[in-house]
This record gives structure tokens, C-alpha cells and sequence, in this order.
């Protein structure tokens, strides 16, 4: 491969005299030495068998809450807008399936474009540690690439798990390779980068690759990501993970044709960027190759953060914190907070700008506001679906709220959802002050959801479009996911 590589780059340089240093650098490491080729060896030899009982049972928690965020999530206008698009502007291939719509198939390439945008369209779909969406960037792409595969080619439960959890390791290791990915990101948005490559791994798995094509498809899915975080908090951010999962499929497929990309694309090259034009600090380290010993997967050991209403994972932080206040004046039962009684509100928050918003004006904006998500959880004891509606965002009560707040960014409070606080004293107009403060809120990793939690979010998602046969039928498809033959059963239910 690198010798292919090297009678393209020779007659340049020859020629020019340019890069000269960073050619010498391409030639030195031999292909099976180099992190890029190792990552391309364990997506093309990890078998199905590596994954632990706390593996399958994690990774079908995501599987599940990923779909009814998915269907949900077809609900929305930015769904709508995108699925019209994509019917409108590309000729028909009726071959995947697409959330909650019975009647349309798309090809795989946009099936995986809309489900993704579907996903991530409220904000609703889970989180890990460092920061990405996991999920949301590998599923669509697995499940429509499984429904493209012929009937009798269809993978086995057991197949479709390893694929979507090579796809979750994947990112999860190329982010340890950088401790800026350890903060909530200000340059590029994680599932862009990290979700793209996860995509193309995952279905590289599905396809049955060679370590070779692995390793291509991973360079090729590098020239199609990233996206700025200046696009948070508006319509165009639930495009990031759709792009995620539909150019990690695309980048899959380019390289089961044979299209080859850089072999080094993983590895730290003196100038010339591969990966590391994503990260400032970037130090990569070669994925240890499966054995008959097994492999720990990191979701053994990072479980997943899933979330109880649709905004910024930042946002339950306050959002909880604000809740035990209410509570405090209000009591447990029902009722809502009297903005007359509140003379003044602090928050303690990290410092992020883009999720710093005083008077959000969108949906998308509100999902993103530390400011509107401890108002609503004050005022009504909650956070919920409702929430971000435009009669509740309206409210002359909560705006009454928002113009009493003021922030503050402690030292001590980082950017980072591993070890961030939300805390808010509230001022009332007699002198008293109440405060709440909230370390870790339930369905962090540290305090998982538990499977009933998990199930209920799951029935109220899924359940706002699919029958409640077909709900319960989902939940049994994804449970016994690891003991069928095939995953028809779970295709069948989608829509």
C-alpha cells in the first residue's frame, strides 16, 4: 500500500522539491506497525465473542433509547424539512427504512442521513465520556445498511451488536488520544469527527472488510468530517450526526470498491496532518489487537450518559438543581413557583459560551441555555418535551425569571460533563435564600438510568408515533437482539 502511495507522491516532489520531509516520513513506518493499521486489524478480527454480558447489556440499552429518541425525533420540523429533501432532490431507492414513516424507504445513504438527523433533532440522544454522541452516529448507519444487505445475507443479532459496538470503541478510543477531548468542545463538534469514523468502522465491520479496507475506510471517513460548534443550537446541528452516520457509511462502501486513502491517516506525521488537524494535542496510540483472551471494550468500563428530557446534557445539571429548589417552595406534589416571590437568581456554571444563552429565541437555542432550563425546572419542578414548545417558552412568568438571572463560573467547575456541577440560589423577594446544587443527576454514567427508567422514556418516545403493539414488540427485539439469527425482527418494527 505504501509503495502505491509513494509512486503518486515521488514525481511531485521530484519535480518541485516540496514536502521533501514529510514524504521521508510516509515512507519510514512498515504498514503493520503503524496505529493506523492496528486500528484497521481489530475492526476487521474482533469477533462477536469479545463482547462481555455488561458490553451486550450497555450497548442494548443505546440500541434502544437511540431508536425511540429516532422516532420521536421524526416528529420534528427538522425532520420533515430534511426527509422532503432528500425525497425531492434524489431519485427513488426504496431499499431502508426510515423512522416512523411505514410507507418510504430511501437508498441506505440518506436512510442513514435522515434517521441521524431524526436522532439528534431535540438534543435527546445519549452522551459518553469524553464528550460525543455515540449512538446516534452509528445506528442509522448499521440499521440501513443491514437492511441493504440481501435476505440471506441479513447479519445475526449478535453481528449487528459487534458492528454497533466496534462503531462506539472506535470513537471512543480516538478521543483519548487528546485531552482537549475531555472538555465540552468549542471547535469542532465531536460526533462530526469522532461519529463519522465510528460509522465507517461499524459498517466496515457489518461489510466484512479486510484490515486493509478498514484501514481505507477510515482514512477516506477523516476527509469527510467535522463540523464547527458555532452551528449548536440551531437547526443545522441535528445535521452533524445524520452527516456522521451517512458519510461513515459512504466512506465504508468507497472502500469495499476498493478507493484508497491514506494508510497513515491515524498516525502522528511530522507535517503532514491526518486526524490530528482535529486536535491540537494529539497523541495517538495503536489499538491492541483482539486475542483469544478477549478484549475489554471501553464501554465496559465508561458506561453511557442517557438523558430524561431533550437538551444539552449540561442542562440536567441545573435543570435537577433547580428542581430541588422548587420543591423546597412548593413541595413535592404539584404546583408552580410564583415569579413574584423571586427577587433574584445565581447560577454557578462552567464556563462554555454556547450553551451561555440569557434569552433563547429558538427551541434549538433553549436546549442549549443554562439560563431557560433552570427557569423552567424553578418555575414548574421539571424539565420535559413540553417544555421547549413555544406557548411554554413564552410564558410572561418564565421570561419574568430569565431577566433575574445571573451566571458565575467558578474555578472549580470545569467544562467537562465527568466532573461539572449546576448550582443555583434563588433570592427570595423577604430575604430568604434557597440553593440546590446538583454533581451528578440521574442517568449520568455515575447514576445510570435504571431499565425500567429506561423502558418508560422509551415507550413515551416511541409511542408518539408507532402503536403500542409495535413498542413492546421493539423492546423484545432489542432484549433478545444477541440470541436471533438475524435482525429482521428489529428492521420490521422501525416504522
Amino acid at each position: 500500500m505504501i509503495s502505491t502511495l509513494q509512486k503518486t507522491i515521488r514525481p511531485v516532489w521530484a519535480v518541485r522539491g516540496l514536502h521533501r520531509s514529510a514524504v521521508e516520513d510516509l515512507k519510514r513506518p512498515a504498514p503493520e506497525d503503524t496505529v493506523t493499521a492496528s486500528y484497521g486489524k481489530f475492526i476487521s478480527e474482533v469477533k462477536p465473542q469479545h463482547l462481555s454480558p455488561v458490553v451486550l447489556h450497555r450497548s442494548k440499552r443505546m440500541v434502544l433509547d437511540s431508536i425511540g429518541v429516532g422516532l420521536i425525533g421524526s416528529t420534528t420540523d427538522v425532520f420533515e424539512l430534511v426527509l422532503r429533501h432528500c425525497q425531492h432532490m434524489y431519485a427513488p431507492d426504496h431499499i431502508s427504512s426510515v423512522y416512523g414513516r411505514g410507507g418510504t424507504r430511501l437508498s441506505p445513504i440518506l436512510a442513514a442521513f435522515v434517521n441521524g438527523v431524526a436522532t439528534h433533532s431535540m438534543d435527546f440522544d445519549d452522551t459518553w465520556h469524553p464528550a460525543t454522541h455515540p449512538s446516534g452516529a452509528v445506528l442509522p448507519a448499521v440499521l440501513a445498511l443491514s437492511d441493504m444487505l440481501p435476505a440471506n445475507s441479513k447479519p445475526s443479532g449478535l453481528d449487528f451488536l459487534l458492528a454497533f459496538n466496534v462503531g462506539l470503541e472506535i470513537q471512543g478510543r480516538l478521543l483519548r488520544f487528546s485531552n482537549e477531548a475531555q472538555n465540552i468542545p468549542k471547535r469542532f463538534h465531536p460526533p462530526t469527527v469522532v461519529g463519522t469514523m465510528g460509522s465507517a468502522a461499524a459498517c466496515a465491520r457489518l461489510l466484512s472488510l479486510d484490515h486493509s479496507q478498514c484501514g481505507h475506510a477510515l482514512a477516506i471517513a477523516a476527509s469527510l468530517a467535522g463540523a464547527p460548534m458555532a452551528n449548536a443550537a440551531t437547526q443545522s446541528k441535528p445535521l452533524h450526526i445524520g452527516n456522521a452516520s451517512r458519510l461513515g457509511l459512504e466512506a465504508a462502501l468507497l472502500a469495499s470498491q476498493g478507493l484508497e486513502a491514506s494508510p497513515l491517516i491515524l498516525d502522528a506525521v511530522a507535517g503532514v496532518a491526518g486526524f490530528s488537524a482535529f486536535y491540537e494535542d494529539y497523541v495517538p496510540q495503536p489499538i491492541p489487537s483482539p486475542d483469544a483472551d478477549g478484549h475489554v471494550f471501553l464501554l465496559e468500563k465508561q458506561d453511557i450518559g442517557f438523558k430524561s428530557f431533550p437538551a444539552h446534557l449540561g442542562m440536567h445539571f441545573v435543570a435537577d438543581a433547580a428542581a430541588s429548589v422548587h420543591n423546597l417552595l412548593v413541595g413535592v406534589d404539584h404546583g408552580t413557583v410564583s415569579q413574584a416571590k423571586v427577587q433574584e437568581i445565581l447560577l454557578r456554571v462552567p464556563k462554555s459560551k454556547y450553551i451561555n444563552r440569557p434569552f433563547p429565541e429558538s427551541e434549538h437555542e433553549a436546549r442549549h441555555s443554562f439560563q431557560f432550563n433552570a427557569c423552567t425546572a424553578l418555575l414548574d419542578g421539571e424539565v420535559n418535551v413540553q417544555s421547549f414548545s413555544p406557548a411554554s417558552m413564552r410564558r410572561p412568568e418564565l421570561l419574568a425569571l430569565l431577566s433575574r438571572v445571573h451566571v458565575e463560573h467558578p474555578k472549580d467547575n470545569p467544562a467537562s460533563f465527568n466532573s461539572m456541577y449546576g448550582e443555583i440560589q434563588v433570592t427570595l423577594v423577604g430575604g430568604e435564600v434557597l440553593r440546590g446544587r446538583c454533581d451528578t443527576f440521574y442517568g449520568h454514567w455515575r447514576n445510570p438510568l435504571s431499565n425500567e427508567s429506561l423502558r418508560k422514556k422509551f415507550r413515551n418516545n416511541a409511542g408518539a408515533v408507532l402503536p403500542s403493539e409495535k413498542v413492546e414488540a421493539l423492546i423484545d427485539a432489542v432484549e433478545e437482539m444477541d440470541k436471533r439469527e438475524d435482525c429482521c425482527a428489529l428492521l420490521s418494527h422501525l416504522h
